[in-house]
């Protein structure tokens, strides 16, 4: 063998050695096929904390290493950094809620086209060819049980009501929303005038329903999409003295929606199960690493709490820590 040909043959088992053979748009790194990321909407959130317990808990009985990385906002500007952090160490999947149904398509592609695989939990983008499987409540649904509990509480008065949504492009919210919307309409003592965005900040929602009551003096329910816009809702109520006299419907059971409906201050809930959606999360994302079926869409339940019924539903009661 020619000199030139061994250093040609010890060139190409080098290349081989040091993974020159890896496609492009590699990463580097072989990553670590056993360990899965949680990157939820946003951080230190009981609906949040609550399915990050049922991904720990599946995800570490199926031998998988943990990680969870959130955002300090529900946000995609937060979130997409987060992304590309984890997309460095390639894990063997990615549990997401997506902030932005359009905004967070791109950084997530990035993570299929890199070899792993991505679940979404919660939330869910536009585009449904990058996650192979997406687990969430039938939020379209609750929102229509909303519509439903609301009209039992007012029992036939007539009045105004209003919907508190969070922010345009998040696929949960927009979706309650839409279904409280199509349901209030076949109660006709019922005006409905439209629904607000609160950003996702309390005191906004507070704000919100401030304004609402000095326009329409005959608010007589409200329905607030989430936990952040409920706890805000309530406040605004209590600093106008309507506590109460206006029903309010808020979505999520967070230790302080509990408390409040409790109290009064919140006369219903629509409660989610968070745990289940972590934990389907995970076993979605073993089938999709292991080339086994996955469901593409899975829906869980969604329970309407009253004071009346509180207490035999707490098993929906959601977390503060796991």
């Amino acid at each position: 063998m020619s000199t030139r040909t061994v250093a040609l043959v010890s060139a190409a088992l080098l290349l081989t050695a040091c993974g020159g053979g890896g496609q492009i748009g590699d990463t580097g790194g072989p990553g670590d096929a056993k360990k899965m990321v949680l990157i939820p909407g946003v951080a230190a959130e009981p609906f949040y904390i609550s399915m990050e317990c049922g991904f720990r808990e599946a995800a570490s009985a199926a031998g998988y290493a943990v990680d969870v990385q959130a955002p300090a906002k529900f946000d995609a500007t937060q979130q997409t950094p987060i992304v590309t952090g984890v997309l460095a160490d390639k894990p063997g999947a990615v549990l997401i809620a997506p902030t932005d149904d359009k905004a967070m398509a791109g950084p997530m592609r990035q993570l299929k086209d890199a070899g792993i695989k991505v679940v979404e939990v919660d939330t869910k983008l536009e585009d449904t060819s990058i996650a192979s499987s997406t687990i969430s409540s039938d939020n379209e649904q609750g929102g229509r049980l909303a519509a439903r509990t609301l009209a039992e509480l007012v029992g036939g008065k007539a009045g105004s009501v209003l919907v508190l949504n969070t922010k345009a492009g998040t696929s949960t919210t927009d979706a309650r929303a839409a279904g409280f919307e199509e349901e209030i309409g076949k109660h006709p003592n019922l005006r409905y005038v439209g629904q607000q965005y609160t950003d996702n900040e309390p005191d906004q929602a507070a704000s919100k329903v401030t304004a609402t009551l000095s326009a329409n003096p005959d608010l007589i329910g409200v329905f607030a999409t989430n936990l952040n816009t409920g706890e805000g809702a309530a406040t605004g109520l209590r600093n106008a003295g309507r506590t109460g006299a206006v029903n309010l419907v808020g979505f999520d059971a967070s230790p302080k929606q509990v408390e409040d409906l409790r109290g009064g201050a919140v006369q219903a809930l629509i409660a989610q199960d968070p745990t289940t959606i972590g934990r389907t999360g995970v076993e979605q994302a073993i089938a999709a690493l292991e080339g086994e079926p996955v469901r593409r869409d899975v829906e869980t339940d969604l329970v309407a709490l009253t004071k009346a019924d509180l207490e035999a539903n707490s098993k929906y009661f959601y977390k503060q820590r796991c």
